[in-house]
């Protein structure tokens, strides 16, 4: 796979994180702040790969809230 493919998994992955967050159930918000988490993994890649610097500083910050809300999900 070429990292040129990598954006559409990382929407995938960013699309099912956002439905899941928004979940009454614990368990599912906090699997959504690791998708999250993951997908903050892959625009990181891509962004990379074409160059996106302001993109990869976004992620950057996403993915501290993202650890950030996974904490306060568990407590």
């Amino acid at each position: 796979m070429t990292l040129d493919l990598v954006q559409w998994p990382a929407m995938a992955a960013t699309l099912a994180a956002g439905w899941l967050v928004a979940s009454h159930s614990e368990r599912r918000r906090s699997i959504g702040f690791w998708c999250f988490v993951v997908s903050n993994g892959l625009w990181i890649a891509w962004g990379w790969h074409v160059g996106a610097w302001a993109l990869m500083a976004m992620q950057v910050g996403l993915f501290a809230l993202n650890l950030r809300g996974a904490r306060n999900n568990a407590e």
